[in-house]
């Protein structure tokens, strides 16, 4: 199963206003487990970048006026997300953007839902965690991912750290922050976004079972639930 993390970075909030995608940053999962394969690029709009979106990312008009055009790169980025779901934080912007810049193209290439399967984290999230904020800031704390080198919006970065998220979000790979472990087991800390992630030669976890004691004060726990309440859905066949 190959799963391309996506994010992008732009010059505003609307296609309808013809902003346009300045920079696109992605990392590929295989089996659920992050490869080291990843595209990245900046991208010259042949615009203006508006103050309030530069203001979120940092990226200024000067930056990117040596940039290449997404008709450049368009054919090196679709062959890379081809045929992989796409996950994608409040996909239907991205994707939105992704599209728009496909039709400009004139119609060499077919929207992006027709090579891929998109994944939205965000609608994930709001259905795992209905009624909380579910921004990938809240989602970094609640998942105890590390986002402290966050400060301004990168494709590239918000992209590693939404990889981490979705797994963890989703019940897959687990992530420790550990600074001051320094056994060869620990695995290694990515440069760029400071995650440190486990190292697959890590020994399994030791499992610990309960004992006939402990059974047996669980089981008078679970009679004592029923008798107070007349039901205990942890009670064997209910």
């Amino acid at each position: 199963m190959r799963q391309i993390v996506l994010d992008t970075e732009t010059t505003g909030l609307e296609t309808s206003q013809d902003h346009r995608i300045i920079e696109i940053g992605c990392v590929e999962l295989v089996g659920r487990k992050l490869t080291g394969r990843h595209y990245h690029q900046y991208i010259n709009p042949q615009r203006k970048v508006d103050e309030g979106a530069m203001e979120v990312h940092g990226i200024t008009d000067e930056f990117l006026i040596d940039k290449p055009l997404f008709a450049t790169v368009a054919r090196e980025f679709l062959e890379f997300v081809d045929g992989a779901d796409l996950v994608i934080h409040n996909a239907p912007f991205d994707v939105g953007f992704i599209n728009h810049e496909i039709a400009k193209l004139g119609g060499i290439y077919r929207e992006i839902e027709s090579s891929c399967r998109i994944i939205d984290t965000l609608a994930l999230a709001r259905q795992k965690h209905p009624g909380q904020k579910n921004n990938l800031d809240a989602l970094c704390k609640r998942y105890g991912v590390d986002n402290s080198q966050r400060d301004l919006h990168g494709a590239l970065l918000d992209a590693e750290i939404l990889a981490d998220v979705y797994l963890l979000m989703t019940g897959g790979q687990v992530n420790l922050n550990i600074s001051d472990q320094q056994s060869s087991d620990s695995g290694e800390v990515n440069a760029q976004s400071g995650i440190r992630r486990l190292s697959d030669k890590r020994p399994p976890l030791r499992v610990v079972k309960a004992n006939e004691e402990e059974l047996v004060l669980h089981q008078q726990k679970l009679d004592a639930i029923v008798k107070n309440s007349g039901h205990c859905v942890w009670m064997s066949g209910d």
